[in-house]
């Protein structure tokens, strides 16, 4: 009779390594079934991310005067065309900002220099005029000044002082009423001067010293006959006098005399 063999259960060891094995294989597939379900969700969540229309600008488009069947779509162009420009070249007005204030400051600068050109034109023009006219009023002056007669004293500083200005017409009346006069009545001094005329070729009697528009200064060679109780005959004095005339209301006038 043939043997039969009895088989025997798994002894406790190997079957606590087999329930082991199986626990890290269902794990391992757990793991497998959740990594590849994050995949799949991933996966289908790029594609709503994709399709998520942009921000932009609302493009208007006119349409056809038959109209159209389907409106056209925006295409990328309009967005560019729309976008914001290159501002790496300045505006045209940025450029000429600077030439502008160039050309205001040399206009300004050339307006100064031709005023300050038109007053020197001007101030010497009135300078010139001043010479002349203040040389001939110092010839005219200086024989009425420097004469004097004992028997007219009044009259004679009286015309004289009309040709005073100044502190100068005071200082003179004073001295001709304190000094001047009681000399002439005591002595009957009589003085008769005249601008010495320039001989033939020879150093003009009067000229100008300095001048500006209103004050010149003039050098004369002025003649003095003298006569009185206290000299025999004429003594003749050749004098130089310097006289200062200023513009005084329109008119030359001395306002001062010094003998040299």
């Amino acid at each position: 009779m043939p043997k039969t063999t009895t088989g025997r259960a798994p002894a406790p060891g190997t079957r606590r390594t087999m329930t082991a094995a199986a626990r890290a294989a269902a794990k391992r597939a757990e793991r497998g079934h959740r990594e590849a379900g994050a995949a799949t969700a991933g996966d289908e969540e790029s594609p709503r991310r994709a399709e998520r229309p942009r921000a932009g600008r609302t493009v208007l488009v006119d349409a056809p005067k038959d109209g159209w069947d389907d409106p056209p779509e925006p295409s990328p162009e309009s967005f560019e065309e729309d976008g914001p420009q290159d501002r790496s070249e300045p505006a045209p007005g940025g450029r000429r900002r600077p030439l502008t204030l160039l050309l205001a400051v040399l206009l300004v600068v050339g307006l100064a220099a031709l005023a300050a050109l038109g007053w020197q034109y001007r101030d010497g023009r009135l300078t010139e005029s001043a010479r002349t006219e203040a040389l001939a009023a110092a010839r005219k002056a200086a024989p009425v000044v420097l004469s004097y007669d004992y028997r007219r004293l009044d009259k004679d500083f009286s015309t004289a002082r009309a040709h005073l200005t100044g502190d100068f017409r005071d200082e003179y009346g004073k001295t001709t009423k304190t000094v001047v006069a009681p000399t002439a009545e005591k002595y009957h001094g009589v003085v008769k001067a005249t601008v010495a005329a320039p001989g033939s070729g020879g150093t003009p009697a009067a000229s100008v010293v300095s001048a500006s528009p209103d004050k010149v200064v003039v050098l004369l060679f002025v003649n003095q006959v003298t006569e009185s109780t206290q000299v025999s005959g004429a003594r003749v004095d050749q004098n130089r006098v310097r006289m200062t005339m200023d513009r005084t209301g329109g008119e030359w006038k001395v306002s001062a005399v010094d003998a040299l």
